[in-house]
């Protein structure tokens, strides 16, 4: 397990911000005149912009591949590893494969390298957030960012992540309740973490 050493900033998107990334994603492949036969969308980050993609386009249908890499903050495995491969057939098929970010790149090459192993004709990537020093540039992304994205659908684990990493770093509870609202986690989310860590003490 490798440590990536980045800068450690955050971004933390609405959900109506990424719902707009996944409209102008899908405008981008629509304007390339790309018309893919199956949606892949890469778990677990992939399935809900993924989904979102099908909706504007109206037209594939989605199927998903799990391919795990990061462990925690800029925290990685040695190689990313297909835990879930996929189900479906796309022998001769034009495939878009989604995630929500593209940091190193190197789980997106494993995921190409198994679909084109299972046949697929042709493979586009399409990702919400590309990191400038990406591997792997996609065919489609929306937005260009540095900052440790933490996303609406990984609120609460995020927050996990954070709360465990600050305590062991000895910070207090006021300390790290200050970070996360510093971060752009809502209070309202701070909140309920705290009391579900509370329930849990019971």
């Amino acid at each position: 397990m490798k440590d990536v050493q980045r800068p450690v900033k955050y971004e933390v998107p609405s959900w109506e911000y990424i719902h707009e990334l996944c409209v102008k994603l899908a405008e981008q492949v629509e304007r390339s005149n790309y018309n893919p036969d199956l949606i892949v969308a890469v778990s677990r980050g992939g399935w809900i912009p993924g989904r979102l993609i099908l909706d504007f386009l109206g037209g594939p249908d989605i199927a998903t591949i799990k391919v795990e890499h990061y462990v925690d903050f800029y925290k990685t495995r040695d190689r990313p590893e297909i835990t879930q491969p996929l189900a479906v057939d796309v022998r001769g098929k034009k495939l878009l494969l989604v995630d929500d970010i593209v940091d190193t790149g190197r789980s997106l090459k494993v995921a190409v390298e198994h679909l084109k192993d299972r046949g697929a004709k042709e493979i586009k990537i399409c990702a919400l957030y590309l990191k400038p020093w990406s591997e792997v540039i996609p065919d489609f992304y929306a937005r260009v960012t540095d900052a440790w994205v933490c996303f609406p659908h990984e609120t609460y684990e995020s927050i996990n992540r954070m709360y465990t990493q600050l305590r062991s770093g000895g910070k207090g509870s006021e300390e790290i309740v200050r970070a996360l609202l510093e971060m752009g986690i809502r209070p309202f989310h701070i909140e309920k973490y705290l009391a579900k860590k509370d329930r849990k003490k019971e």
